[in-house]
């Protein structure tokens, strides 16, 4: 048996892949796995699987991929006056991303009609990354499996999950729509009081969607009051204020980052803050590395900033409060944590889908969010929120249970068997 999952783009679509192959050895320890990443990505996956838990056995290669950049909400005009891109550098971006999407499908074309040994089914874990291989696949009758970690799917899942044998859901989203009737020309039919005649339509075959929530590594389990407080002597904290764990993902957040420099001696007053800026931010912040003092190899000032930390569970599990942007890896990760969460949802991203995962969790109670452009124009604002979360353990246990409560801690397993069981449909 050889299946072949394909991840990459961001860390969010590498951690849960890494934890689906874990299970598929746990249940199928003879299986061959195949990891194809781009090229962005490639050495933290080869890290992961070699100097991992030694539960991971696989090949990893490169493929090629093209990103397309697009920003949500944006007109026109918007590209000409917008201080981050301007139209020239956005084409120019989008022109290579056009030839690395070709250079994609001829590549995996290449590799999976010519291989010896052709996948048995493919997983597909989101993003651009899996486009051009899941297209490949369709065209030479591969079944492959989506998982889709957002409220709503992005582009690459939308022109995929047509031809997917499964379509895996992180959250649950709507799979029908209400469209209007047309006539043979197309105009909408009426009823007799003027309005438009509907009818509920299925978004690409229902009968295909399964909710399984995101996977995330068995790392990642609520942990106990006196293991928070370890935890926190491990990173160099004490148990005297409440720790607020501040992240933007690996790769970082500039926004979060600059809002946390400029409430920083405030949050000081009262919590202890732990800052991971992000490996593409963190020597634009290195100034706040004053505030990190040490005596004796005993930290005295509440404060600690790191560039990227590899132990993110134990770190998370030792916060009182996290501050995070709203991709669904990293809430499904805090939802198996059970912490209070405050969510600052990148708007701009295509698709708008951080800003609906924040705004669904939000709407059911299990987050606090707090809109990206006003926490920019008034820092204040999220220092205040801060403040009253620390200071309110009720609150904080609110949160925590109902985001708790959106956890799927058989996520990665139960994926595992809907991949193996469509090996096993297959070969029937």
């Amino acid at each position: 048996m050889k299946i072949l999952v394909v991840g990459g783009g961001s860390g969010g679509h590498i951690t849960p892949a890494i934890a689906v192959v874990r299970e598929i050895l746990a249940i199928k320890p003879r299986a061959r796995v195949e990891f194809w990443t781009d090229r962005k990505y490639y050495g933290n996956v080869v890290k992961i699987t070699t100097l991992g838990k030694g539960d991971v056995n696989m090949k990893v290669r490169k493929v090629w991929s093209g990103k397309f950049r697009r920003y949500a909400g944006w007109k026109l005009r918007d590209y000409f006056v917008a201080w981050r891109v301007t139209l020239l550098d956005l084409i120019l971006k989008n022109i290579l991303g056009f030839f690395g999407f070709i250079a994609g499908i001829v590549q995996s074309f290449f590799r999976l009609a010519f291989s010896k040994e052709r996948p048995d089914v493919i997983f597909l874990k989101g993003g651009f990354v899996g486009l051009p291989v899941g297209i490949v696949a369709k065209w030479l009758a591969i079944p492959y499996v989506i998982h889709e970690s957002d409220a709503t799917p992005g582009l690459a899942n939308r022109i995929l999950m047509k031809g997917a044998t499964k379509v895996a859901m992180g959250m649950k989203f709507e799979t029908t729509r209400v469209v209007p009737v047309l006539s043979k020309s197309g105009k909408p039919i009426l009823n007799e009081d003027g309005t438009e005649q509907t009818r509920v339509e299925e978004i690409l075959g229902r009968e295909k969607w399964v909710f399984t929530g995101t996977p995330i590594s068995y790392e990642f389990r609520k942990v106990s009051d006196a293991r928070r407080e370890s935890l926190k002597k491990v990173f160099g904290f004490t148990s005297k204020k409440p720790l607020v764990v501040v992240t933007g993902g690996s790769q970082g957040a500039v926004h979060i980052n600059k809002a946390v420099a400029e409430i920083l001696p405030k949050l000081l007053e009262f919590a202890q803050v732990g800052l991971v800026a992000g490996r593409k931010h963190y020597l634009e912040m290195t100034e706040l590395k004053k505030y990190e003092v040490w005596e004796d190899a005993e930290l005295k000032s509440g404060f600690r900033m790191w560039e990227f930390n590899s132990n993110m569970s134990e770190l998370f599990g030792a916060a009182d409060v996290v501050v995070s942007r709203a991709g669904a890896t990293t809430i499904a990760e805090l939802a198996s944590l059970a912490k209070p969460v405050i969510l600052i949802p990148f708007g701009e991203l295509a698709g708008g889908h951080q800003t609906k995962n924040a705004e669904r969790l939000e709407g059911i109670g299990a987050a606090r969010c707090i809109d990206d452009a006003e926490m920019v124009a008034k820092p204040t604002r999220l220092l205040n929120e801060i403040r009253d979360l620390a200071g309110d353990a009720k609150a904080r246990e609110r949160l925590a249970e109902k985001l708790h409560e959106e956890a799927k801690l058989d996520s990665a397993k139960q994926l595992a068997e809907i991949i193996l069981e469509v090996v096993e449909h297959e070969k029937a």
